[in-house]
């Protein structure tokens, strides 16, 4: 019985270290896409256009930090490149 247990073991562990990985490729590409958009006003404008949601939840996550203000600064360039 002891050797099943063992047997599973590297199993059990191969698991766990390809969550892992999976958990921190999913926190870097997060970071990137976040440094993106904090970065780049016309990455911010695509986002607007392709994934609102998205671009929503990187202002609220500014407003949250207390940074004030890139939402309508970007709202009004928007609006005045229309024009």
């Amino acid at each position: 019985m002891a050797r099943i247990n063992l047997g599973m073991e590297p199993v059990a562990r191969k698991i766990f270290k390809g969550i892992l990985l999976l958990e921190v490729a999913g926190i870097a590409g997060a970071y990137s896409l976040f440094y993106r958009m904090d970065t780049n006003e016309d990455f911010r404008h695509t986002m607007n256009r392709r994934f609102p949601s998205i671009l929503e939840v990187y202002y609220k996550s500014n407003e949250w930090a207390g940074v004030y203000g890139k939402r309508e600064e970007d709202q009004l360039k928007w609006l005045s490149s229309k024009n």
